[in-house]
């Protein structure tokens, strides 16, 4: 198959990313047609892409017959019944993450998606990124002989609106989802355990909302290996997203990119540019290669980078580790998931 038809769901900030990467810099993937509620915002972004067809609702992308694939990037209430649709329609998808807040709809989602034999590609795009593709690859052929543990950094530079804070599901599956997801891809190993405290630190009403801003992560791995992982919703000094994976024959180190790397020496020592400011730039190759890969997948037939059950696995620690802040203990996955006991 070649000349991939997608369909956008959701003309919000990084739906009309994708939709850009897809008309400018991903080849053999062409958005033809997009749909989301607030029609201003799918004409807007189907102007900016050159793109005719608009919808308000999703229903009129399922029923053309012409789109082979959705790029489902709506709230996250939506997600798991659009991933329905599209599967029952047969379309193949790409959906933001998370696939569900709720367990039950995502297994409901994954077997639609069995049934119709199409792909799913979940948006965990920091596998992507070169670094930390880069490691994952030098862990798994042994650059390190045994991992022993893990270490992950993952600073924002501002919290995000308290409006958004309150829906979100929390730090652990707002924030941390990510570095769960990037800890197993790591490691190519399931967590067995958690242990999460936290605090609100950078502001209260996050405390108010029920959530914290500061947390403090502990994995142990199905073969012993422990991961950490610290997060802040709020770092002065820019984007901070680093990674260490120690192994009883050295280490993999992944450190901050910056906009360049010029550094100026005098009398007050060195000086360099400081850290990019937003994930969009930090990520910005990573969210093209993500994309490529789900249009490559599409076209050769093979399985998606990252699969459905990758992202069910990221909300069960997610769960976890709110479980285990909650109640003070560690807390294994099969308490939340009694199907991986």
């Amino acid at each position: 198959m070649t000349g991939i038809k997608v369909g956008l769901i959701g003309a919000g900030r990084i739906g009309r990313l994708h939709a850009a990467n897809l008309a400018h810099r991903v080849p053999g993937g062409e958005v033809v047609a997009v749909a989301d509620v607030h029609l201003e915002s799918a004409e807007q972004c189907a102007q900016e892409i050159g793109v005719r067809r608009v919808f308000k609702e999703t229903s009129q992308v399922f029923d053309d017959p012409s789109i082979d694939a959705v790029v489902i990037c709506s709230s996250t209430d939506t997600h798991a019944s659009l991933i329905i649709d599209s599967a029952r329609a047969g379309k193949h998808i790409f959906c933001e993450k998370p696939i569900a807040l709720d367990l039950a709809e995502i297994e409901r989602a994954l077997r639609e998606v069995e049934q119709a034999g199409v792909a799913l590609q979940i948006g965990f795009n920091r596998r992507f990124d070169p670094s930390f593709r880069h490691a994952q690859e030098r862990v798994s052929h042994g650059a390190i002989g045994k991992p022993h543990v893990l270490r992950i950094t993952s600073r924002d530079p501002e919290p995000p609106p308290i409006s958004y804070v309150k829906v979100s599901g929390g730090i652990f599956l707002d924030m941390t989802i990510h570095d769960f997801d990037m800890a197993r891809y790591i490691m190519q190993e399931e967590v067995e355990e958690v242990f999460a405290t936290g605090s609100a630190l950078v502001d209260m009403r996050i405390l108010e909302a029920g959530d914290v801003d500061t947390a403090a992560i502990m994995l142990r791995f199905a073969g012993g290996a422990i991961g950490v992982i610290d997060n802040s919703r709020k770092a002065v000094y820019g984007y901070d997203q680093r990674l260490e994976v120690f192994g009883e024959g050295g280490k993999v180190v992944v450190r901050n990119p910056k906009p360049e790397t010029t550094v100026l020496s005098d009398v007050a020592g060195d000086h360099s540019s400081p850290l990019m400011h937003f994930f969009l730039e930090r990520y910005a190759d990573s969210y093209v290669a993500e994309m490529a890969s789900f249009i490559e997948c599409i076209s050769s037939g093979t399985a998606p980078s990252v699969s459905g059950q990758d992202g069910k696995m990221a909300v069960v620690i997610g769960y976890a580790a709110k479980r285990a802040y909650e109640e003070h203990r560690p807390v294994r996955l099969d308490e939340i998931d009694p199907h991986l006991g």
